[in-house]
């Protein structure tokens, strides 16, 4: 078959990926990293794509969904130093993340391509890397999740952290009737091999935090 520049992995860009399911999208995973994923053709519109964040109602008034953010929150608190400098990437239209971490005593800087875009953040000097990177319920969404994360693991301190929050693809039965493959803005599905692959590039320590969170702790020597 000739070679479909649609179907290389956006993740580790490796050609050749296996159907993988099919319902009213295509999904195929890759061989190397195992990211399931949808064709570009599937992908929505910007536009569209933010038609449904608009319907999210969350806030940091929601004590549920302070409870939820806790799985990311704790973990990573646990870990860092008073006073610790972080990003929240993907903050979305009501950043909560960045409230708790904030008041649990650290500086939280956000970033989001829709309600906070000023790329400023994306772009620190080299003196001001951050201690901590957040990233909760984004990287099912990236377009481009190998260069999105590429590029937060650069500005990322040697010894800091990132911390991902997004459910895992388990195999193709349970992934046939999960729920989560069904939000048309959800395009990448990370598995606990794919978050291995990636400690093992990044030569990270990888923990994985309960069902639907992992950090990567960056190499102090790097």
């Amino acid at each position: 078959m000739p070679h479909d520049p649609q179907l290389d992995c956006p993740l580790c860009r490796s050609p050749g990926p296996e159907p993988f399911f099919a319902d009213a999208r295509d999904y195929y995973r890759c061989g190397v990293c195992q990211l399931v994923f949808v064709p570009l053709r599937f992908v929505l519109s910007p536009a569209e794509e933010k038609s449904v964040y608009d319907q999210h109602q969350n806030s940091p008034d929601d004590a549920g969904y302070r409870t939820f953010l806790s799985r990311l929150c704790d973990p990573i608190c646990q870990r860092l130093a008073p006073g610790s400098r972080g990003l929240d990437f993907g903050s979305g239209p009501g950043p909560t993340l960045s409230v708790i971490l904030t008041e649990a005593g650290h500086q939280v800087a956000i970033y989001d391509p829709f309600y906070a875009p000023d790329q400023s953040p994306l772009r620190p000097p080299p003196e001001a890397l951050y201690d901590f990177i957040t990233a909760s319920e984004v990287v099912e969404h990236l377009r481009h999740p190998g260069a999105e994360l590429e590029r937060l693991w650069r500005i990322l301190n040697p010894g800091g952290l990132l911390g991902v929050m997004t459910k895992r693809v388990l195999d193709r039965e349970a992934f046939s009737r999960w729920h989560y493959k069904n939000d048309p803005t959800h395009i990448r599905f990370f598995s606990a091999a794919t978050f291995e692959y990636l400690a093992e590039h990044w030569r990270a320590e990888l923990a994985i935090v309960g069902d639907d969170v992992v950090l990567f702790r960056k190499s102090a020597l790097r």
